[in-house]
């Protein structure tokens, strides 16, 4: 008969404000309920222990921004056979445990597909990282700064008629909507997203400072991947770049794979911004945890080469970058103390779109919790909602034997 409760011991864990030497991690079904060192702790009868030296703990990992992963590609969910389960399989063995997968900018109908199909898919009961809401790329963008995404799929003027389909079609899922604040009706986007509950945010854009600055005072306060899809940091010409890094109403995401931001632009974000601006993403997309080779982020046709994404006129498309990753980068890139860099991947992202249980290991919280090796920083064992869904060694893995270990 399974224990009632789960205590993990472990050298130490970030909570993530606070470093707890030799920690003990309670749990009672999918919540903490206790947290502090380990010696504090009596071992019980209904008490199952799970001693994991030369480990440490943070909390689950939380991935805003990333377009798919093992084989899944949210921007085509609809297509026969596509499964999001992957995707949560693959981002557990990584530290993940909650993720907004990103739908990007595509023909209005295979838009709408899209949401409507990956909406059904949120609730599926899945093993591994679990999917909280859903982050619109578009349409809304400025077709110069479209990136990846195909001009064709992008809209130079907001269409109200057609936002409100697509938040119908989100049934109150969409957490994030990615626009442009320069676009005509881009003010009355922002209002109805608000009064939606979505959270705006600025990018793909070429938006002036006055234009930034008019939709901060409407209530947008995140830049979806700062430094990409916007003019380059520049000391006369004040664009959403400047504005992003010096305004502390905003939030801003950073991707850490090391191709699309040099570290010492890492390093500026983190002494510029308060640290709980700091959100750390991904914008992984469906070749994560797969080998090199063809793949596609949404209609657009992509590739994998030792491990970079580019479309085929080798513009970069996304990453295969996991967030076990991108906290080392963090770590090594910035100035950053270890709390504050585990905030960006953890508490950080989950207050800025409202996830109120997840995100700390603090009493009353879900048990989303990840471990990793003190010495290679490698995912050891993965808790979501306080289930075992990944361990790198199969020694506690009760709930989900099946699941893999992936690159």
């Amino acid at each position: 008969m399974d224990k009632l409760r789960k205590l993990y011991i472990t050298d130490y864990c970030l909570t993530p404000h606070e470093n707890i030497p030799r920690s003990g991690i309670l749990c009672k079904g999918d919540k903490i309920t206790a947290v502090g060192g380990a010696s504090a702790f009596s071992r019980e009868d209904d008490m199952e222990v799970v001693e994991l030296p030369g480990t440490y703990a943070v909390p689950g990992f939380i991935d805003t921004h990333i377009n798919g992963a093992g084989g899944f590609d949210a921007s085509t969910s609809y297509e026969r056979g596509a499964d999001m389960g992957s995707m949560c399989e693959v981002l557990a063995s990584h530290g993940v445990t909650s993720f907004v997968p990103t739908i990007v900018s595509a023909p209005f109908d295979k838009m709408l597909l899209a949401v409507s199909s990956t909406v059904k898919m949120l609730d599926g009961g899945y093993n591994g990282a679990l999917p909280v809401g859903i982050h619109l790329e578009g349409p809304f963008i400025n077709k110069e700064k479209h990136g990846s995404q195909r001009e064709e799929d992008i809209l130079a003027r907001v269409d109200i008629g057609m936002l409100r389909e697509i938040i119908a079609e989100g049934r109150g899922k969409i957490k994030l909507f990615t626009f442009a604040p320069e676009l005509p009706g881009a003010m009355k986007l922002i209002e109805i997203l608000l009064e939606n509950g979505i959270k705006p945010s600025m990018g793909h854009s070429l938006a002036s400072e006055d234009e930034v600055l008019r939709a901060v005072e409407a209530g947008v306060c995140r830049c979806t991947h700062l430094y990409n899809g916007m003019p380059a940091l520049h000391h006369r010409d004040i664009a959403l770049t400047a504005v992003a890094l010096t305004d502390d109403r905003i939030s801003i995401e950073l991707i850490l794979d090391g191709e699309h931001l040099h570290p010492r632009m890492v390093d500026l974000a983190c002494r510029a911004k308060p640290k709980d601006k700091l959100i750390g993403v991904s914008d992984a997309v469906q070749g994560l945890g797969l080998d090199d080779g063809k793949y596609h982020l949404g209609v657009s046709k992509i590739r994998v080469k030792d491990g970079v994404v580019t479309t085929e006129d080798g513009v970069l498309a996304g990453t295969t970058l996991t967030l076990e990753k991108g906290w080392q980068h963090l770590v090594t890139y910035s100035h950053l103390k270890d709390t504050d860099a585990a905030a960006c991947f953890t508490i950080n992202p989950a207050r800025d779109i409202g996830l109120e249980d997840t995100g700390e290991l603090r009493p009353g919280k879900f048990a989303d919790i990840s471990f990793f090796d003190s010495l290679t920083n490698k995912t050891r064992l993965t808790v979501s909602r306080g289930r075992i869904v990944y361990d790198s060694e199969g020694k506690y893995l009760k709930e989900v034997e099946h699941l893999p270990n992936f690159p």
